[in-house]
């Protein structure tokens, strides 16, 4: 079986010694700090991107690969619209292949009381002008030749595309690098430099850099960092799963999917799958720290995670995870490089089976390699996206597996919100402050 391609396995591509100072230091090499720092050093800014294992080997890498507006939070839409428009344009602009694709995207229903869902989504995003729609059992049958199940209709969307993860945030990451953005594989950063009560830098493991502005991004991870500094963000992260397939026969298909099962055809050939509805929570101090701030999101779906006791030595909530050390000291992001979760075998399996079985005119589908990944997660389902109150800081995290597709345009934008910029979209729904200003936090859609 072919293992998972982004890893410490990987020889180190973006090395050297670090610079002495830059305008903006990035904590995070995955999506979000790659694009961030292409849009800031087209702004003419020097930037540093510093990533404690490998470029994009984290979560940016283990997603389905889907660039969606499909039932998106109200909030989100015009930015993955911006978005959807970036990858078309950026795709243009890079010397490489993303494996971009217009395929589209459809959640499938199996349900009357799901369509009405999804029409209740659709009234609000008509607003946004989507060439979202819905789909009725006939057309949704139409769109999945040969499925042996029948649905009782859709949530399509014919703009919405697919791209290579692991391929495509490399790529950026090289077209930074190209446009002088300084990029550091195997460097964590342990601390922010502080100086006159504000941001003048960062720490890591091999050095200081000075830096007027600090961006975190850094996925899985980013609560445990800015705790340090007393910021609290009520971020976990939750384990889900992928396979892909060896090639299968040609068969025109969108990106689709529901709670039981999601496929997309990827560039090889074969399919990407998973357990649309399937993601484990590790309990850990965080967990039962944030307890409170999460209980709107188990009420309204209750059995919408898998619990397990305890999580593998070194993960960001893992018992016995360290909260507290000196910039001196070894730091956990250099414990753990990237996080590379045990797959559950038996799921995968059952996802295989399930997918022959909607379309066995496939021949029988063979793995070809799978993988999990550690999604960042936030109590009400949507980003942070602000400045922090530690003058000099700003927090792009939390994208709850949402984050490769609309990651560009969330680029963009924090490139703007750190040079003062016009943001082009209404962030009030992604401030930190939501979770301490006494605000009720509003779900996201659960779609």
């Amino acid at each position: 079986m072919t293992p998972f391609p982004l890893g410490l396995q990987c020889p180190v591509e973006h090395d050297g010694p670090l610079p002495d100072a830059v305008d903006v230091a990035i904590v995070g090499g995955g999506v979000i700090g790659v694009m961030s720092a292409l849009f800031l050093a087209r702004k003419g800014l020097k930037v540093a991107v510093l990533e404690k294992g490998r470029v994009a080997a984290e979560q940016s890498s283990r997603n389905w690969g889907w660039i969606r507006q499909t039932g998106r939070d109200m909030a989100e839409l015009p930015i993955a619209t911006e978005a959807n428009h970036l990858w078309t344009q950026l795709q243009g602009e890079v010397e490489e292949d993303l494996g971009l694709a217009r395929l589209g995207v459809a959640y499938l229903a199996e349900s009357e009381k799901e369509v009405a869902g999804y029409e209740d989504w659709l009234q609000k995003a008509s607003a946004h002008g989507v060439d979202s729609r819905i789909l009725t059992a006939d057309q949704t049958a139409d769109l999945l030749p040969g499925a042996t199940k029948r649905f009782a209709g859709a949530l399509h969307t014919p703009s919405d595309m697919k791209a290579e993860p692991w391929v495509a945030v490399p790529i950026f990451a090289r077209a930074a690098a190209k446009a002088g953005v300084v990029i550091r594989e195997n460097c964590a950063v342990r601390a922010l430099d502080i100086a006159a009560g504000k941001v003048a830098g960062v720490v890591t493991e091999k050095g200081r850099i000075k830096a007027d502005h600090v961006m975190v991004s850094g996925g899985a991870w980013s609560a445990l960092f800015l705790r340090q500094h007393g910021v609290n963000l009520p971020q976990l992260s939750v384990q889900a799963q992928v396979l892909a397939t060896e090639p299968l026969p040609a068969l025109d298909l969108p990106a689709a999917g529901n709670n039981a099962l999601a496929f997309r055809r990827r560039a090889d050939g074969g399919f990407t799958l998973a357990a649309g509805g399937w993601h484990r929570l590790f309990i850990g101090p965080d967990a039962f720290r944030h307890l409170g701030a999460y209980m709107p999101q188990i009420k309204a779906h209750p059995f919408g995670a898998k619990y397990h006791p305890a999580a593998p030595k070194g993960f960001p909530d893992a018992w016995g995870t360290k909260r507290r050390w000196s910039s001196q000291d070894e730091s956990p992001f250099e414990r753990m490089r990237v996080l590379n979760p045990q797959p559950t075998m038996g799921l995968h399996e059952k996802t295989l089976a399930a997918f022959g079985a909607l379309f066995p005119q496939l021949g029988t589908p063979r793995i070809k390699a799978v993988w999990s990944g550690m999604i960042d997660a936030m109590p009400d389902v949507v980003p942070v996206v602000d400045h922090a109150p530690l003058e000099g800081l700003s927090i792009c995290t939390g994208m709850c597996g949402h984050g490769f597709g609309i990651g560009p345009a969330f680029g963009r934008i924090m490139a703007d919100l750190i040079t003062g910029g016009a943001l082009g979209h209404d962030l009030s729904r992604f401030r930190l402050s939501r979770f301490s200003d006494g605000s009720k936090l509003e779900l996201g859609p659960g779609l």
